[in-house]
């Protein structure tokens, strides 16, 4: 249930089209940045209490709210005016604020629930192997959303599939701009009948495995509990430097994802093949965990930070070429980047959490991320102004003018990579030393 619910609960078909979806529904990229830098702000705000709020009252009950959270938000998409662009961007904004709040009560919960089942069973030392299955399993269920939702938001090609049944209807891109939408909604109420067959384990549980009695607690005990689990990760600094490597990663690389089809359009790739590349980059997350689980076997954290560093940089450095058509290669290099973080850090982090505290460790690791997405958001919406600011948008028109401002801007995504590392690595030498 664990893996059925990564899977129906984080791929979504509209994810290909993201970036144009938003714009092509009459926002801006600025305005694009500054929805997602409140998306992550929610989750911040959220991040923390719901893991203590997952410790002390049970970690399904956060489950079964993210689920209907999802729910909602994907219904007021849905139904979002065109138009008025005041009243978009207010649903928008509403629509953030709940995948935020979704989004902050499943982070640390889902792993919990199932690493926790894992050590009732005396099977923790599976847990990297689960990772590799639910990566894999996920990444299959990517190809299939990537392929279908890319494919039905394009007008054109929904005509001809039609035209190959005698039909003559002719789609335009105000239909088709919503279908993703419409089956994001089908898969969230696939995810509220997934964690609502939940069970409960506890490591000390009794035989029928189901502890929801051994939670409970008062909102003191769930403040009590993060200030206690906020001291414990800045006195493991193993942790804290797994969460704040991993934090580096994920904001960049998210963001550059979150802007991909943005980037496949400067490419000269065409919208209908965005679901296929979508289902490429997923395909390398069916043999990139297991990858990533061989070398975390096999050598130490180290080598594993550096590897997903050389990964990350090659990536992001050929994407700012922006070449047509090959430029998709450097991408496809930068995201498998991004599947490497993610097994890192839960496989380094759930070894040295103790299960009374797993869930909220977990939403220290989703703060840290998601403080740094929302930065960079905002850093980037402001490089974008003032980039816009020296162009006269008056004799060009605006879409070349956002075209023209997010290539010149690209650059700092690999340079911010690159000195976040120089920064981090020069802290942690400086640790060592003092600690000898």
């Amino acid at each position: 249930m664990f893996i059925a619910f990564r899977v129906f609960f984080n791929c979504r078909f509209y994810y290909p089209i993201f970036t144009v979806l938003f714009l092509d529904f009459g926002l801006t990229v600025a305005q694009f940045s500054i929805l997602n830098a409140v998306w992550a702000a929610t989750i911040v705000m959220a991040e923390v209490p719901s893991g203590a709020l997952a410790d002390i009252l049970g970690r399904r009950r956060l489950l079964v709210f993210a689920a209907f959270s999802m729910l909602v938000e994907m219904a007021i998409l849905c139904f979002a005016p065109r138009g008025n662009t005041t009243l978009l961007f207010s649903f928008f904004l509403i629509n953030r604020v709940l995948s935020g709040l979704a989004e902050a009560a499943a982070s640390g919960a889902d792993e919990a629930i199932a690493y926790d089942a894992l050590q009732a069973k005396g099977m923790a030392d599976q847990w990297g192997r689960v990772l590799d299955v639910q990566m894999r399993l996920r990444s299959v269920m990517f190809i299939l959303t990537m392929t279908v939702g890319a494919a039905v938001y394009d007008a054109d090609l929904m005509t001809r599939i039609l035209a190959l049944f005698g039909s003559g209807y002719q789609f335009t891109q105000v239909q088709t701009l919503r279908f993703p939408l419409y089956l994001t909604f089908i898969l969230a109420l696939f995810t509220i009948a997934t964690v609502l067959r939940l069970d409960e384990i506890c490591p000390n549980s009794e035989a029928d495995g189901t502890c929801e009695a051994q939670f409970g607690g008062s909102a003191m005990d769930a403040f009590k509990l993060t200030l206690s689990t906020g001291g414990w990760i800045f006195k493991t600094p193993f942790v804290l430097a797994v969460i704040l490597f991993g934090m580096l990663f994920d904001g960049i690389l998210r963001m550059v994802i979150t802007l991909a089809s943005q980037y496949y359009r400067m490419v000269d790739l065409p919208e209908s093949t965005y679901g296929i590349i979508g289902s490429v980059m997923a395909v390398t997350g069916l043999f990139i965990p297991r990858l990533a689980l061989r070398i975390a076997e096999n050598h130490s954290p180290a080598y594993c930070l550096w590897t997903t560093a050389a990964t990350a940089l090659v990536g992001l450095c050929g994407m700012v070429f922006f070449w047509p058509y090959t430029g998709l290669l450097p991408a496809l290099v930068a995201f498998s980047a991004l599947y490497m973080v993610g097994f890192y850090v839960s496989y380094f982090v759930n070894q040295q959490a103790s299960s009374a505290r797993r869930a909220t460790v977990l939403s220290f690791k989703g703060l840290a991320y998601n403080l740094s997405y929302g930065f960079i958001g905002i850093v980037y919406a402001g490089l974008l102004e003032i980039k816009k600011s020296g162009i006269d948008a008056v004799a060009v028109n605006t879409p070349v003018v956002e075209n023209v401002v997010f290539k010149e801007t690209f650059f700092w995504f690999p340079l911010s990579l690159a000195v976040g590392l120089a920064v981090m690595t020069a802290g942690v030498l400086v640790f060592r030393a003092r600690r000898r």
